[in-house]
């Protein structure tokens, strides 16, 4: 199983199964490192923060050469075009000028139209770049309303184009097909090439780079997978009885997890809005910081957090027992009860922030930095980590700091401002709008 795969392991597979599909021709390995030149050029490769990298793109393309090799429910798929889903899979969600995680298909297709390169080797596959801009636009997602009105209007631009379409119907339809088969694969491909910790971990990444809230991460990966069993339910049946049973098995228990996890969201927000449920912060002492029990507990909530709002993961352990750091956490019931979140921070110049940060305060001793607020699953939405927040603001004024600096979305950061916290903003990044913010105390 390809978990957590490299681009070079993938890369590896997906020649050997190109192989057996009948893709042998140096085109396509050269349409393949090509590809992956050009995601790792442009920042997008395994460290990108976002859902869309280069992973992403090869385990769309490998699954979306499983599917192939299936004759007996895709008899209809023409071997001689296995390029085309090929080729389309690989650059899919390539845009070079993107402005957010989610790519725009419009970027994708100018991409294709003028990189010098990518043309020649469709040309030496016999490619029909019509074709594969009509199957790129076809994974546009959400497939309904504005978006897949223009979506059908470039289509049909490109089957216009296309000497192949232009006056067949039937292919026309044939090519459509296709594109129905690509953007299922495109939705399910993850999912089904590792278990239900990857599939979490995606989930995260991708409301990360979206900026969602936490809340809405399990309620919108629970409407995601519905949408995808019924609204594509006849496509997305073919393609999951194309895979080979442990991948529709890791597709099916991620659906299941989510919805588990759904569950018990309704539950926790039935049981807090009945009162039954009392959130607790608490300051902790150093005594307990150094219970092993208490430091596994932390670490697992946050191991829950998404990759991207790590920091300094490496010492995190070693910097709980740091009488500088400051933490408190958020308990159920009451102060003795189950830790279900922390708050935690120290002196900036406990943390190599990203080289793009350029703190006037560094150094000066007079600013603290928090950590991006961690909770379990299912207690996001419900203030405990705004009291977490209020508290170590509280702990970290008595200590005489000055400043407050952290990472939190632009727009969480924009409110602030608008409500007079005395917040500003010392570096923006985009695309993916997680700014680095000050705060005076």
């Amino acid at each position: 199983m390809l978990q957590f795969a490299s681009p070079q392991t993938l890369r590896n597979e997906i020649i050997n199964i190109a192989t057996s599909c009948g893709l042998e021709r140096p085109c396509y390995s050269k349409m393949l490192d090509h590809a992956i030149e050009l995601f790792e050029s442009q920042g997008l490769g395994m460290d990108y923060y976002g859902y869309h990298n280069i992973i992403h793109e090869l385990e769309v393309v490998y699954v979306s050469l499983i599917v192939l090799k299936w004759k007996s429910i895709l008899d209809s798929i023409r071997e001689k075009d296995f390029g085309y889903l090929f080729a389309s899979a690989l650059f899919h969600d390539y845009d070079p000028q993107k402005s957010v995680d989610k790519p725009h298909e419009e970027g994708v297709i100018k991409f294709l139209m003028h990189d010098a390169q990518v043309k020649k080797l469709f040309e030496e596959a016999d490619l029909d770049i019509n074709i594969i801009k009509a199957l790129i636009l076809r994974t546009t997602y959400p497939w309904k309303g504005r978006l897949r009105e223009e979506a059908e209007q470039q289509m049909a631009d490109a089957f216009a184009r296309s000497p192949i379409t232009n006056s067949s119907e039937e292919s026309k339809n044939y090519y459509l097909k296709m594109g129905s088969l690509l953007s299922v694969v495109d939705r399910v491909s993850g999912y089904a090439l590792g278990d239900f910790a990857k599939a979490m971990d995606m989930a995260k990444k991708n409301a990360h780079a979206l900026g969602w809230h936490p809340s809405l991460i399990v309620k919108r990966s629970v409407a995601y997978f519905e949408d995808l069993l019924n609204e594509d339910a006849e496509m997305c049946d073919m393609v999951l009885r194309a895979l080979p049973k442990e991948m529709r098995k890791n597709f099916m228990d991620t659906v299941t997890g989510f919805m588990n996890l759904r569950q018990h969201e309704i539950r926790v927000q039935s049981d807090y809005l009945y009162e039954n449920l009392k959130l607790v912060p608490k300051i902790e002492s150093m005594k307990i910081r150094n219970d092993p029990e208490f430091v596994r507990t932390l670490v697992e909530i946050y191991n829950e957090l998404p990759t991207p709002l790590q920091v300094d993961k490496t010492h995190f352990e070693r910097s709980l027992q740091n009488p500088r750091t400051i933490l408190n956490t958020l308990r159920l019931g009451d102060c003795n009860g189950t830790i279900i979140g922390f708050a935690k921070g120290g002196p900036l110049e406990n943390y190599q922030l990203r080289t793009e940060v350029s703190d006037e305060n560094y150094g000066r001793e007079n600013t603290v930095f928090l950590e991006p607020i961690a909770l379990k699953m299912g207690y996001w939405g419900l203030k405990g980590g705004s009291e977490m927040r209020h508290l170590f603001t509280m702990q970290a004024h008595s200590m005489n700091y000055q400043f407050l600096t952290s990472f939190a979305q632009r727009d969480v950061i924009q409110k602030r401002i608008d409500n007079n916290e005395r917040a500003e903003f010392v570096a923006k990044f985009d695309p993916e709008r997680w700014d680095y913010y000050r705060i005076e105390l």
